[in-house]
């Protein structure tokens, strides 16, 4: 029996517990539905017991699937159908069964997240593959995953470098400037290998509106069933790369370049030393595949490596290409919020899978701005796309200085402010914050601020962004939560 100040977690497919062992193996597996194509990856991730955390020492590649093309039906919608089987073959041929699970990722992406039952498909793949988190990555967060997955980040710290990432799929390419281990800028663009598709015979089979787009600008005529020339296909990939290059370089652009943004444009001018690929097309860009996949992706590639060439930056390969987005696997780690929690209504409890946001408001003078609170609160929404999803966020905070009534006030209405688009949805308000702060802060949004939606906040919690988190009932005999924490696992990189 242990003790109930520490609380227990089990996982799935072991009969363990956290509060007994200084290392644990976590089977893990990343599944990663993108517009263009779908894979999965399985891994053993060891965890290491520091103080009363848990932090990944190593991780080890078990199985990589095969890669397909998403595929889709007949009103351009995923074939959910279609995938389950892939999915299932894959655990096979890796030989994990789905109750062996201990943590996952589900990452849909790209235009995969914009299909009409992209959330039904989310859930359903969920719902089969044990303890995963279930993530819709928009543009911005999706920019981030792969600027971290192919190791551009790593390596802008690792070599003090300005490393730009670019990841070019199916549907949209990606761009993050890193700067010494952050990122520092990122856009979206509509540019991708499958804006039109092609079946055997030559003949357009699908297009998207910004393939159609493309086409129109270039004046060349396109419709399904048609036969687009080779003349006519390097017209459009090469205004795609034109596009491309162009909001990659921080410069004033064309106004058809501005109107295929997903993202603001980027504004740091500094120019990047280093250009990786990923994505898709980056396994042509570097020379890994010379197939054909009824799409325009190895002539896209080839007119990128041209201009890259050009740009006269130099051209390095990145750890990972195609599978940069496949996180791999959630570390699992374990805390506890002490007696200074505060909860309200205690049914609010327990909450699952619910999304960090980590920003970074002005906390050290000694007057609180709530404009400016607010403000950063709101853009760390707009990171992770969490800004207009409605869905549950937690908001992690460092507190600093005294917590005089004035400061909390001016905290607490920044924050509310910030949240507004989450609380107008009458989600909680979830806080977490590494100070011995929760129950304050819970209870002045409570009293003195009025919220009359439901308040979690704990501390004595340390969490970042990119983690999701839950939060278990009040236990009795103690008084504290156990909180699980969730961190998506990048692929490590190359030595």
């Amino acid at each position: 029996m242990s003790d109930k100040t520490h609380p227990t977690t089990f996982f799935s497919s072991h009969s363990r517990t956290l509060d007994t062992e200084d290392k644990i193996l976590l089977t893990s597996v990343g599944v990663d539905i993108g517009s263009s194509t779908s894979h999965l990856v399985f891994s053993n991730i060891v965890m290491e017991r520091r103080d009363n955390l848990y932090v990944v020492s190593s991780r080890e590649v078990l199985y990589e699937s095969d890669v397909i093309l998403t595929p889709y039906k007949g009103d351009r919608t995923i074939d959910a159908a279609a995938l389950q089987p892939f999915v299932k073959a894959q655990y096979d041929r890796a030989g994990i069964a789905v109750d062996e699970v201990d943590a996952g990722a589900l990452i849909l992406t790209g235009v995969a997240v914009r299909r009409r039952n992209a959330r039904a498909i989310g859930e359903l793949f969920a719902e089969q593959a044990g303890r995963f988190v279930a993530v819709s990555a928009g543009d911005s967060l999706e920019t981030a995953l792969v600027a971290h997955g192919s190791g551009a980040v790593a390596l802008s710290d690792r070599e003090s470098l300005a490393v730009m990432n670019v990841d070019i799929g199916g549907g949209t390419s990606k761009i993050a400037l890193c700067i010494d281990g952050h990122i520092v800028d990122r856009t979206a663009i509509d540019v991708g290998a499958r804006l039109i598709c092609f079946d055997d015979d030559g003949r357009v089979s699908a297009i998207e509106e910004a393939g159609q787009r493309f086409a129109d600008a270039t004046g060349v005529e396109l419709r399904h069933g048609k036969v687009l020339l080779e003349t006519a296909r390097m017209l459009i990939v090469e205004r795609m790369a034109d596009r491309l290059f162009e909001a990659m370089a921080a410069a004033p652009m064309h106004a058809d370049t501005h109107t295929l943004l997903r993202l603001e444009p980027l504004s740091d001018q500094r120019k990047p030393a280093v250009l990786t690929f990923s994505g898709g097309v980056s396994e042509f860009i570097y020379g890994e595949e010379t197939g054909a996949f009824g799409d325009l992706g190895s002539m896209l590639a080839k007119a990128v490596r041209h201009r890259a060439k050009e740009w006269g930056i130099e051209l390095r390969e990145p750890d990972q290409r195609i599978r940069a987005t496949v996180i791999g696997a959630s570390q699992y780690t374990v805390q506890v919020s002490g007696s200074t929690i505060f909860v309200m209504p205690d049914k609010t409890l327990p909450l699952k899978n619910v999304a960090v946001i980590s920003p970074d408001p002005p906390l050290a003078g000694e007057e609180l701005e709530p404009s400016a609170i607010a403000e950063a609160v709101n853009e760390a929404l707009k990171r992770l796309d969490l800004h207009d999803a409605g869905k549950t966020v937690a908001l992690y905070f460092r507190w600093q200085g005294s917590a005089t009534y004035r400061r909390l006030d001016d905290f607490c209405r920044g924050v509310i402010a910030g949240l507004a688009t989450v609380l107008d949805k009458d989600r909680p308000l979830v806080l977490v914050t590494d100070s011995d702060i929760g129950g304050l802060v819970g209870l002045h949004c409570y009293e003195v601020r009025g919220l009359q939606n439901p308040i979690v906040s704990i501390d004595g919690i340390v969490v970042s962004e990119f983690d999701f988190i839950d939060i278990g009932e009040i236990l009795d005999a103690s008084g504290v939560v156990p909180v699980v924490i969730k961190s998506l696992v990048f692929p490590p990189p190359a030595s």
